[in-house]
C-alpha cells in the first residue's frame, strides 16, 4: 500500500478561519528527505491531509520510520505570501508485514542415531526460519512429518521422538520428511530429510569374525580371525582370558593323524622292531580279524568296534611266546561307561589257559571305568609274593573319546602312558606266581577265553568300545619320544609370529595343540594376539570336512571379580578335499624265459623294468596350450606305505619255489619285508623311487620248473594304509622248456633274441579289470602276425633252396 493510515488522522486547524487564505491549509512539509513519504492536502478549509509513500516500502528492509511534519497556511493571498507554519508534529510510521516468504530449514538434511529398544523424549530437533519481518509471519508455529506409517512424531518446536521401540533386526535406518509452517500457516516449499539410524544394543562380545574358514590342503598355516576384536561397551578391563579349542574328536582317532599301517608308523617313528600287531587288516595270512566289525568310515584308520559280542583268538604262531621282564603293550581305545554292566570286566587283551583251568596269565581290561593290567608270573621266574595287578583311575577311560594307551613293563614297575603323558598306578595288588603246568594258553582280543571250569569253552568278559593298533613288543620298552610320535596329531592350532605377540600376553598350548589359552591385561594387545591364531594341517592328504572351533572368554574389571559376560563363539574350519593321487604301476607284464633261468643262482628278476608314478588331475585353463581343456595330469611326489606281491592261483610250493629279496637291498631305507607262500609284502613309509629300487630286486626261484604251471603275480601299492591304491599290475611268467626250445631252433631257425622278454608294456589303472592292459589288443596280434610272417619267410626260403638243389641235380 502507498497510503499511510495515521492515528489520529492528519488534520491541521488555523484560528484565522473563516478568513480566506489565512485560515486555509495550503501544504504539509516533511522534514527529513530520507523518509520515502510525502504529505498532500485533501481539503484546505477543513485542514485534512493524507500521508503517502513516494514508492514501495519493504518491511524486511525497514520496519519503522520517524520524522517531523508541519502544516503551512495559505498566507494573505493566493500566492501564499506571508504564510505561517504550525508547530512540529512527530510522525511514527510502522510498516505492516505481508506473508510473502516461506519457512526454510537451517540444515539441508539431518542425521541422528538411536539405540534399539528405547523410547526417546527427543531424538533430535529440526529448525526452520522465515525471512518475513513481523512476528506473525516470521515465527515458525508448527512442524509436520509428511512421511506416512513411520514410528515417529514431531512437536511444534521441531523435536522428533519415536512412538514405539525400534528394532535393529527389523529395520536399521529410517528416512523421515518434515515440513515447517509459519504462524500465518504458510508452509515450507521444500521438505527436509531426517535420517535416523537404529543401532543394536551394545552387547559385549567378539566382533569381526567369520563362522566358516576354508582351509586348502598344503597351504600351511592359515589365520582364523584376521579382523576379530572384542567389544566391551566402554567398560574398563583389568584382564582378559581366552580359550580357543579345536574340536576334532569326530576325525579318525581323535584328530587328523597319519593313517599309515601300524607297522609302517612304528618304522616311521623309529620304534623298536619285533612288535606283533594283534589287530591287523583281515587278509589270507591274518584271518583272525575277519569276523570282527570294522569301522570303514574313518579315513582308512583301521578301527574295530566291539559291542559286547565279538572277540578273536590270536593264532599260536602269531603270539609272542615269552614276555620277559621288559615289554610294551600299546593300543588306541575309545570307551564310554556302560550303565547296568558296571560290575562286569571288559577285556581288551587276555592270555588264559586254553583248556582244563581258567587262569589268566596276563590281561588288560576295564572295570568300573578303571584300567587294570594283570600280570601273573610263573613259578619258574619267581616264587615270592609279587605285584600282580596295576590299577589306574582316569577320566579318559570312559570319556567316549580316542586315546592312545601304552603300558611299559619293567617288572615290577609298570608305567601307563595316555596320549604321551605318564601315569603311575593308584593301586598295586600282590599275588602268588602261577603254578607251573603243561596247559597251553590262548591269547584273545575283545574278551577272555574260558577253557576250563565250564561245560563248554567260551568267551567271557566281553569288551564294549573301539580298538585300533593293538600291539605287543616283547623284550624291550618303548621310549617316550616314540610314543609321542605314534600318537601325534598332524593338525592343530598355531600362532603366527610368536615374536610379535607382545610381552603382556601369556599363552599355553595343550600337548596336542588343540587347546590354546591366552591371557593379557591390555585389550588391544589381546585383540592383536587373537588375530594371529591359525589352523595348520601338515598332512599331504588331510581328511576333508569340518573342524569345530570354540572360543570362551572371561573378563575381569578393576575391583570386581567379573564385570561383563562375553558370549562364547562357535565357528568351523572347513578342510577342503585334497587333490587325490592316482598311483600307476607300469612295466613289462609278460616274461618268457627258459627253465634254466629260473633254476639259476640268481633266479628270475621279476620287475626289473618297473615304474611307479603318481599323478593328480588339475583343471588348467591359464595356458593357451590347455585352453578349454580340463583334467591336466600333474605328477606329484609322495610316499607309499606298502606294496604287496600276491601269487595268483595256487600258493608257492616251498620245497621247489620261492620269492627272494636280499636284505641288503633294504639298508638305508625305511622299508621292511615279509615273505610267505602266498607272496611278499614290502612295507614302510618311503618314497616311490625307493619302493621301485627294492621291488626291482625281487627274484623268483624255481628248482623244478617242469613240475610247476606258468605263474602269475599281482603287484599293488598303497598310500595311507589303503586310502589311495594303485592299479593291480599283473605279471605272467611263461617257462620255455628244452624240448620246446629245441623244436623252435630246428624248425624255425629262431634267432637267440626270441628267448628274451616279449615287450608288452602295461599301464593299467585301478578302475580297469585286473587282467586288462593299457596296450591295445592289436599289439598282441601284431606280435603273433610278425612271428607267423617270419615263419612263412623261413619256410618259403627253405622250400626255394630245396627246389634249387633238385633242379641242379
Amino acid at each position: 500500500m502507498d497510503i499511510v493510515l495515521l492515528d489520529p488522522p492528519l488534520v491541521a486547524l488555523d484560528k484565522d478561519a473563516p478568513i480566506p487564505y489565512a485560515g486555509e491549509i495550503c501544504a504539509f512539509k516533511i522534514h527529513g528527505l530520507e523518509a520515502p513519504f510525502e504529505a498532500v492536502v485533501l481539503n484546505g478549509t477543513s485542514g485534512e491531509g493524507q500521508l503517502r509513500a513516494r514508492g514501495l516500502v519493504d518491511c524486511e528492509l525497514q520496519k519503522e520510520y520517524t520524522f517531523i511534519i508541519q502544516a503551512h497556511d495559505c498566507g494573505a493571498g493566493p500566492g501564499g505570501t506571508g504564510g505561517k507554519k504550525s508547530h512540529k508534529a512527530v510522525v511514527h510510521i510502522q510498516v505492516n508485514d505481508v506473508n510473502e516468504f516461506s519457512p526454510v530449514f537451517r540444515e539441508a538434511q539431518y542425521h541422528a542415531a538411536v539405540t534399539e529398544g528405547k523410547i526417546y523424549d527427543s531424538i533430535l530437533q529440526v529448525e526452520a526460519t522465515d525471512q518475513d519481518c513481523s512476528p506473525q509471519y516470521s515465527q515458525i508455529c508448527n512442524y509436520q512429518i509428511t512421511t506416512t506409517n513411520t514410528p515417529f512424531a514431531i512437536d511444534r518446536n521441531g523435536n522428533i521422538r519415536n512412538t514405539e521401540k525400534l528394532s535393529f533386526d527389523k529395520q536399521q535406518q529410517y528416512e523421515v520428511l518434515v515440513k515447517a509452517f509459519d504462524c500465518g500457516q504458510k508452509r515450507s516449499t521444500e521438505s527436509v530429510a531426517v535420517h535416523i539410524d537404529v543401532k543394536p544394543v551394545c552387547k559385549p562380545g567378539w566382533q569381526g569374525w567369520d563362522k566358516r574358514v576354508d582351509y586348502e590342503p598344503g597351504t600351511g598355516s592359515k589365520q582364523l580371525f584376521p579382523k576379530m576384536h572384542l567389544e566391551t561397551c566402554g567398560g574398563p578391563l583389568s584382564s582378559v582370558r581366552n580359550t580357543v579349542e579345536l574340536q576334532t574328536s569326530h576325525i579318525g582317532k581323535g584328530c587328523d593323524r597319519e593313517t599309515y599301517s601300524e607297522k609302517s608308523l612304528q618304522k616311521l617313528c623309529g620304534a623298536s622292531s619285533g612288535s606283533t600287531d594283534l589287530l591287523p587288516a583281515p587278509s589270507s595270512s591274518t584271518n583272525w580279524t575277519a569276523s570282527l566289525v570294522t569301522d570303514s568310515g574313518r579315513d582308512s584308520d583301521l578301527i574295530f568296534r566291539f559291542d559286547g559280542g565279538q572277540a578273536a583268538n590270536i593264532p599260536d604262531q602269531v603270539v609272542p611266546q615269552i614276555l620277559t621282564d621288559q615289554f610294551t603293550i600299546a593300543t588306541w581305545m575309545k570307551h564310554g561307561p556302560n550303565p547296568g554292566l558296571r560290575a562286569e570286566k571288559e577285556t581288551l587283551l587276555c592270555n588264559s589257559d586254553k583248556t582244563e583251568m581258567n587262569r589268566h596269565h596276563y590281561s588288560l581290561y576295564v572295570h568300573n571305568c578303571r584300567l587294570v593290567f594283570l600280570l601273573r608270573r610263573d613259578f619258574t621266574q619267581v616264587d615270592t609274593f609279587r605285584p600282580a595287578e596295576f590299577h589306574w583311575k582316569l577320566e579318559q577311560i570312559c570319556d567316549k573319546e580316542w586315546h592312545y594307551y601304552v603300558i611299559n613293563v619293567e617288572f615290577p614297575v609298570v608305567t601307563l602312558y595316555v596320549d604321551g603323558v605318564t601315569y603311575d598306578p593308584y593301586l598295586v595288588t600282590d599275588d602268588w606266581p602261577i603254578h607251573p603246568s603243561q596247559i597251553d594258553v590262548q591269547l584273545t582280543v575283545g574278551a577272555c577265553w574260558q577253557g576250563g571250569e565250564v561245560t563248554k569253552p567260551r568267551f567271557t568278559q566281553y569288551f564294549r568300545g573301539s580298538l585300533s593298533g593293538l600291539t605287543i613288543r616283547p623284550g624291550k620298552i618303548e621310549s617316550q619320544k616314540v610314543i609321542s610320535c605314534l600318537q601325534a596329531c598332524k593338525e592343530g592350532l598355531d600362532i603366527n609370529s610368536l615374536e610379535s605377540l607382545g610381552k603382556g600376553i601369556k599363552f599355553h598350548f595343550n600337548p596336542a595343540q588343540s587347546i590354546l589359552v591366552m591371557e593379557g591385561e591390555d585389550l588391544e594387545n589381546m585383540n592383536a594376539a587373537l588375530r594371529k591364531v591359525s589352523y595348520i594341517n601338515s598332512r599331504q592328504f588331510p581328511t576333508p570336512g569340518i573342524r569345530r572351533l570354540h572360543i570362551s572368554t572371561s573378563v575381569q574389571c578393576f575391583g570386581e571379580d567379573t564385570c561383563i559376560s562375553i558370549p562364547d563363539i562357535d565357528a568351523v574350519v572347513m578342510v577342503l578335499q585334497p587333490n587325490e593321487p592316482r598311483i600307476t604301476i607300469a612295466g613289462v607284464d609278460r616274461l618268457t624265459r627258459p627253465a634254466a633261468d629260473l633254476r639259476g643262482p640268481a633266479g628270475l628278476n621279476l620287475f626289473q623294468d618297473l615304474h611307479i608314478i603318481s599323478t593328480v588331475t588339475k583343471g588348467d585353463t591359464a595356458s593357451h596350450h590347455t585352453a578349454g581343456r580340463l583334467g591336466v595330469q600333474e605328477e606329484i611326489i609322495h610316499n607309499l606305505d606298502y606294496c604287496d606281491i600276491l601269487v595268483l592261483g595256487e600258493e608257492l610250493r616251498p620245497e621247489q619255489e620261492s620269492l627272494q629279496l636280499q636284505r641288503s637291498t633294504l639298508l638305508g631305507k625305511h622299508l621292511d619285508a615279509t615273505n610267505s607262500t602266498s607272496g611278499m609284502s614290502i612295507y614302510g613309509v618311503d618314497s616311490m623311487s625307493n619302493y621301485e629300487q627294492v621291488i626291482r630286486q625281487v627274484h623268483y626261484h624255481n628248482w623244478h620248473p617242469a613240475q610247476t604251471p606258468d605263474r602269475k603275480f599281482r603287484l599293488t601299492c598303497s598310500e595311507l594304509n589303503g586310502r589311495y591304491t594303485s592299479n593291480e599290475f599283473t605279471l605272467e611268467i611263461s617257462v620255455l622248456h628244452k624240448s620246446e626250445a629245441g623244436a623252435h631252433v630246428n624248425h624255425m631257425a629262431a634267432p637267440p633274441q626270441y628267448m628274451q622278454v616279449v615287450p608288452h608294456l602295461a599301464m593299467v589303472h585301478s578302475q580297469y579289470p585286473t587282467h586288462s592292459s593299457g596296450v591295445p589288443s592289436g599289439c598282441h596280434s601284431g606280435v603273433i602276425v610278425s612271428c607267423i610272417a617270419a615263419l612263412v619267410v623261413v619256410v618259403v626260403l627253405s622250400i626255394y633252396e630245396h627246389l634249387n638243389r633238385i633242379n641242379h641235380s
